[in-house]
């Protein structure tokens, strides 16, 4: 389907009543008289990681819909467009956010649901898979973060760059740390990071959760690893415990914190080839 027919296919935003308010969606429809072939729950990324990475995931989801699945785009609570402010966030309301998307989505679409995530939506889809109420048929994980007090960590040296930048005085290393543990809030990039979000998130470590349906996985190859890449240690590790794991590569470039927009053609390419055995438009729905 050309780029034209894709960007024509129905899309119906929304907002979706929850706790604490609305949660806006997208939600991208198969071609009008495809038969349903399932549902798909997009899981965005942290801050502005979210923001970066809207048109890749956009583009993705139309690929999706094209291929007969319904998608389901949702901004977290304290997120995007949807009620509260990122302040407000915490972990277990995403989980709730991600439980009702699920539920509307079963609700209205016949197939099996699957869950996609990125970026540390990829740490909360596998999260939340490990114990959610309605079964799933497969996760989806573009660039996993794999450990949530690293990219917490991570996250707070964006508040030390911002500082140098900005020709403040320079703070020192684990003081953003050490206010989160006293229980006073962070201002990182323009996001006020709660204690109790940042302590929920440094709990989860994707080595712990043994995935239980299968998982495809896109991880990023820099140009210059090319030759040296192999599949995540942790996905081998899967493996071997007796979870289906499928790996793939991608070298596009690290479009969620890119500062140009990036069209990621090999990602989205790298994606359906590894999901072809459920994407495949000549196969009946699983």
């Amino acid at each position: 389907m050309n780029r034209a027919a894709l960007d024509a296919l129905p899309l119906l935003p929304f907002f979706l009543p929850a706790s604490g308010g609305q949660r806006y969606c997208l939600l991208h429809l198969p071609p009008p008289g495809q038969a349903a072939r399932g549902g798909i729950l997009y899981v965005h990324p942290f801050a502005e990681e979210l923001n970066k990475s809207r048109h890749v995931a956009a583009a993705q989801a139309r690929a999706f819909a094209a291929a007969g699945y319904s998608v389901l785009q949702i901004d977290l609570f304290g997120c995007g467009d949807s009620s509260g402010d990122f302040g407000e966030a915490r972990w277990d309301i995403w989980h709730n956010d991600l439980h009702l998307a699920c539920a509307w989505l079963a609700q209205r679409v016949d197939g099996p649901l699957s869950v996609w995530g990125l970026r540390l939506g990829a740490l909360l889809a596998l999260d939340f898979a490990s114990r959610a109420p309605l079964p799933l048929a497969r996760l989806l994980l573009w660039q996993p973060e794999l450990d949530g007090r690293r990219s917490i960590d991570r996250f707070l040296r964006l508040r030390l760059a911002s500082h140098m930048l900005a020709g403040a005085s320079q703070e020192a290393p684990g003081q953003a740390r050490a206010a989160l543990a006293e229980g006073e809030p962070v201002e990182v990039a323009g996001y006020l990071l709660a204690p109790e979000l940042a302590q929920a998130i440094d709990g989860v470590n994707a080595s712990t959760l043994l995935p239980c349906v299968p998982v495809y996985w896109l991880d990023y190859r820099a140009a210059e690893q090319k030759d040296a890449w192999s599949p995540p240690l942790l996905a081998r590790q899967w493996r071997k415990r007796g979870a289906a794991v499928h790996v793939a590569s991608f070298d596009d470039g690290p479009f969620w914190h890119s500062g140009e927009l990036l069209a990621c053609p090999q990602l989205l390419y790298a994606t359906r080839e590894l999901c072809r055995d459920w994407l495949d438009e000549e196969r009946p729905a699983p």
